[in-house]
């Protein structure tokens, strides 16, 4: 991992807590049981480490999408000659969080959806900004969610983040698991990981586990 994979170089136009909520949403069926979002946004150890956070996500796992089994491994993912992405696996109630909330918090904190293929100097398509969606519904609410978020302006370049169909989920190593949380002091994650759960934690103190009852 290199440094620097925040939202900084983004240039925000408003506050993440400002953004807009999904127009979309509506579009997932009336909310029951257990759902999925899988998201890339750079170093899955950083964005891992934000939606830990959520009220409402009741397990995040880090691994790779995007490319075959055979090739789904941290030395093959990081060599750039697969087609995989890192990629958190967000296992959530959409009773207490729903996908376009989540997506939000993607958007506004998590990463920079700016930057092509790459998240600081973290760089290649394997740290690419991308949706891997599990159905339509989540397509529909992705696209027309980067569709709002372009026409509002809420960034300073356009969004590349691609929406991409999930063929497959396969887990990272079980070292990359929780890797903020077991390695505060680690540079990386005090230098990249850090900031962007203290800015969750400034601008969506109201969704943290333990702080709402409910985000939606």
């Amino acid at each position: 991992m290199n440094d620097s994979c925040d939202i900084r170089g983004a240039g925000l136009a408003i506050a993440p807590n400002q953004f807009p909520d999904p127009l979309q949403d509506m579009v997932l069926a009336p909310a029951s049981g257990e759902q999925i979002a899988v998201l890339a946004g750079g170093c899955f150890w950083c964005v891992e480490a934000v939606f830990l956070e959520l009220e409402g996500v009741l397990e995040v796992t880090s691994g790779y999408a995007g490319g075959t089994a055979e090739t789904a491994s941290y030395g093959a993912v990081c060599s750039g000659a697969t087609n995989h992405a890192e990629v958190i696996r967000v296992r959530f109630d959409p009773a207490r969080i729903s996908y376009g909330q989540i997506l939000k918090v993607f958007f506004s904190v998590a990463h920079d959806p700016t930057q092509l293929n790459r998240q600081g100097n973290d760089r290649g398509r394997q740290y690419r900004s991308a949706i891997f969606y599990a159905d339509a519904a989540q397509k529909a609410v992705a696209e027309a969610y980067i569709r709002q978020l372009n026409e509002a302006g809420v960034f300073s370049a356009p969004i590349v983040t691609t929406v991409e169909p999930l063929d497959g989920f396969y887990e990272a190593e079980a070292y990359h698991q929780n890797y903020a949380a077991r390695h505060p002091d680690q540079p990386y994650i005090a230098y990249t990981a850090a900031p962007k759960v203290d800015k969750l934690r400034k601008y969506f103190d109201e969704h943290l586990k333990g702080r709402s009852k409910s985000s939606r």
